[in-house]
């Protein structure tokens, strides 16, 4: 279950909402009955609405940063297969557990040398290549090939020669790759 799904059915509980109430609420909103039907941006906006109405799980849903000197690229790389569809847990918890899988320590925070580090991060990156047809090669910034490979696996042509990251702020670029991950899932 997504951790959205989750918040949903948490803020049903808390705002004391029945089944038929709950399901009138969710198809006021987006007209849809079932929370496993809708997007993500669908599920955002329900949640919007259930916090206008009192609901109160702010801190459901929120992340917080890995720590580690290796963090950041692993995530960059786990949400980038999340975004390609292979990732099926978005979640830090399975990152870690990928990891420890890859180089028999136990949390990202505790990978301080490149060559551990290394054997992750070259996993993610082959995996990306074997699984979401990234050619790390196509581009020279990664977010390139990401796109180019989403917008593949989409029957679309990829970015312009001239690079994605040359046109839009690193923002945007996420705010694109996470928009054709939902089309993706």
């Amino acid at each position: 279950m997504s951790r959205s799904i989750a918040a949903m059915h948490v803020a049903k509980k808390q705002l004391g909402l029945d089944d038929d109430t709950y399901r009138a609420a969710l198809t006021q909103v987006t007209g849809k009955s079932s929370s496993a039907s809708m997007t993500e941006a669908e599920r955002q906006k329900v949640l919007e609405h259930f916090r206008a109405a009192g609901f109160k799980g702010a801190s459901i849903g929120r992340r917080t940063a890995l720590e580690g000197r290796f963090a950041k690229k692993l995530q960059a790389l786990w949400i980038a297969g999340w975004n390609l569809g292979l990732v099926r847990d978005r979640d830090d918890r399975a990152l870690i557990t990928f990891v420890k899988r890859q180089t028999g320590i136990d949390n990202v925070r505790f990978v301080r040398h490149g060559q551990d580090a290394a054997k992750a991060i070259e996993a993610l990156k082959s995996w990306l290549a074997r699984g979401g047809g990234v050619d790390w090669a196509e581009f020279t910034d990664p977010a390139d090939c990401i796109v180019a490979a989403q917008l593949r696996r989409l029957g679309r042509d990829g970015p312009a020669r001239v690079g994605f990251h040359d046109s839009v702020s690193a923002a945007t670029r996420q705010s694109v790759m996470n928009s054709l991950g939902e089309r993706i899932r």
